[in-house]
Parts: C-alpha cells; sequence; structure tokens
C-alpha cells in the first residue's frame, strides 16, 4: 500500500499549510554543514521559520484548533507546502496580518526583542551598536530599537547605509576604517564615558573582539552567531575561542569595567523559557497589528527560487528577509 502524498499527523503534531516561509543566513549556515544546533540526516528541507494555517490536528491536538494561523521556528523544513510540526510550539497568529512579514518574526524579530529585552535593562536613550545592521536579524535590531527609543549605530557595507540610516540609526561602513574608532568618535563625550551600552555581533570568533571594544564602561556584548565559521573564514577552533571569550568577560567583568559579555541561541532559550518564548512571540505580533513595528521584506518568491535566494544570501547585503510564498497567490487561501 503507498503511503499518501501528503502526510497525516501524529499525536501531539498537526499538518501545517505553509503560507510563508522565511528564508535567511542560518538556511546557508545549516546547508553548508557548519549549523551547531542542527546535525540531522541528509537529504533534509531547509527553513527555519513559517507562517501557516493549521489544516488538521493529530489526535490529542487541543490546541492550535484547525483553520488558524500558526508561526513556527522550525529550524529545518519550511520550504514547502506542507509540514508536520508539534503543537506544543505553535503561536497563533492575530487576524489581518500580512503572512510574509509575520514569518519575519519567529526567527530575526525574536531574537532581536529577546536580545534587547531579556538580558540588559536598556532605557530610551541608550545607545547600542548593531553589527551587520543590514541583515534581517540586523534591521529587526533597528526596528526594535527605534520603537523601544534607543540611539542605534549600525555597521553594513556602503551599498545599505541607506537601508540603515532609514531606522534612524547611525551607519557605519565597516570596509571604510575601523568602525572601532568611528563608534569611539559617535560616542565622544556621552555620559559616563565613550562607547555603547549594548553590541549585538553575530560574526562570532575573533570579531568579538572589536564590538567588545565599542562597548562603554557597563556595557553588555552579546554574541548570537558564528558567520566567519560559516562561510569558512574561519575554523571550529577559532569560533571555540570566540565563545571562550564572551565566558571570560562575562565571569570578570570586574576586570573589563563593568564590561560584560554573553551568548544568545533562540533554540536553546526556546527549550530552557518556552513560556517567554510564547509570551515573547505574542508581544512582537502585537506590534506588528498595530504598526509599531515594519518587517523589511525585500522579496516574494516561489519555492522554485529556493536555490537563487541562497545564491543571493551567500553574496549578502540585500538588506531585509526574502519570504518564500510555496503556493500561487489564487491557491494559499484555499
Amino acid at each position: 500500500m503507498s503511503e499518501p502524498t501528503i502526510p497525516n499527523p501524529g499525536v501531539g503534531e498537526v499538518r501545517i499549510k505553509v503560507l510563508a516561509a522565511g528564508t535567511g543566513f542560518t538556511d546557508s549556515f545549516i546547508r553548508r554543514g557548519r549549523y551547531p544546533d542542527f546535525k540531522g540526516p541528509l537529504p533534509f528541507t531547509p527553513g527555519y521559520d513559517l507562517v501557516g494555517v493549521v489544516e488538521k490536528a493529530g489526535p490529542d491536538v487541543v490546541s492550535p484548533r484547525e483553520g488558524q494561523i500558526v508561526a513556527d521556528l522550525c529550524v529545518v523544513g519550511g520550504y514547502a507546502q506542507y509540514a508536520i510540526r508539534a503543537a506544543r510550539f505553535l503561536v497563533p497568529v492575530p487576524d489581518g496580518i500580512d503572512a510574509a512579514e509575520a514569518v519575519c518574526i519567529p526567527l530575526a524579530y525574536l531574537t532581536a526583542f529577546q536580545m534587547l529585552t531579556r538580558y540588559r535593562r536598556l532605557s530610551p536613550g541608550d545607545m547600542v551598536l548593531v553589527v551587520g545592521a543590514s541583515g534581517s536579524v540586523g534591521t529587526a535590531l533597528l526596528d526594535l530599537s527605534r520603537h523601544f527609543g534607543l540611539k542605534a549605530i549600525g555597521t553594513c557595507s556602503a551599498a545599505n547605509l541607506a537601508v540603515v540610516e532609514r531606522f534612524g540609526a547611525k551607519a557605519i561602513d565597516y570596509r571604510a576604517g575601523d568602525f572601532v574608532d568611528a563608534v569611539r568618535g559617535l560616542t565622544t563625550g556621552r555620559v559616563g564615558g565613550a562607547g555603547v551600552d549594548a553590541a549585538f555581533d553575530a560574526i562570532g570568533g575573533a570579531h568579538f573582539n572589536r564590538s567588545f571594544a565599542c562597548l562603554a564602561p557597563g556595557g553588555t556584548l552579546i554574541g548570537y552567531g558564528s558567520q566567519t565559521m560559516a562561510i569558512g573564514h574561519e575554523n571550529l577552533i577559532a569560533a571555540g575561542l570566540g565563545l571562550a571569550r564572551l565566558k571570560l568577560w562575562g565571569a570578570l567583568s570586574f576586570l573589563f569595567r563593568g564590561r560584560t559579555a554573553v551568548w544568545y541561541s533562540i533554540t536553546d532559550r526556546r527549550v530552557s523559557h518556552p513560556e517567554e518564548f510564547r509570551a515573547d512571540m505574542a508581544a512582537l505580533f502585537d506590534l506588528l497589528r498595530n504598526g509599531a513595528i515594519h518587517p523589511m521584506v525585500v522579496g516574494r518568491e516561489p519555492l522554485a527560487a529556493a536555490k537563487d535566494i541562497h545564491t543571493r544570501i551567500d553574496a549578502g547585503g540585500f538588506g531585509g528577509k526574502i519570504v518564500i510564498l510555496p503556493w500561487p497567490a489564487t491557491h494559499a487561501a484555499t
């Protein structure tokens, strides 16, 4: 007996008709086999986050209900028309929200939101540094920083200076000189000393040193990626040394005028703090529904374009998030 083309959900699972799948550098990281949070067998379907409608609930599933729009941080499996997902992590998406904008929330905006709110108490007027500010998480950090009344500095390529400035941030071309000197110059004369109150760095490895050097006394560096390892510019040892530096700075902050550092992993935090995951996602959907935040969707593409999308992701510098829409417009709502 042959298996049906569309699988049925098991106990605790639902079948989702995918309306939008997010794409991003993390998908490329996984594709290269360098992502520490996924070591699954090949072949696999990429796609870290998705938004879709619950088409069928498995046995014992009370929530979400069939017909409800939900979002999921699935890590893999998003580039598809259907997905079987565990019901326990799914978060409802309010009515009236564009699916392509909604799918920016589970990875990019949740990462940004939790780093801005869960690791350091920041107040309006505080200064933050966003390294790689034109990427999907970078623009989310700038958008949320503006919402919270923070002053932001963002590093990017010359081609994306306008993207960063669109959020009211000061833009630094990281190729034009040492961005540490530029940050110091922009923050000279601040009460408490030059530098920023928080820095967010997804580059990793030895690059953490430069971001840490941008901190004002009492500032916090939050590392959340290892892009140099992902693209082969540094090896696993160098990436590990970067993490070791974060731990050292965090443990011995009294030696660095109160400067400290932490590591953020969205998948680890979802497991350790599931109630925060759901609450923060709900808060972000409220902000999106109310027009308080504005995800930068720079492309809406069909599934067949996935290879070309990854070519663009690997090249970098397109200033936002490309979203896959698996269904033709006439079929998506049915």
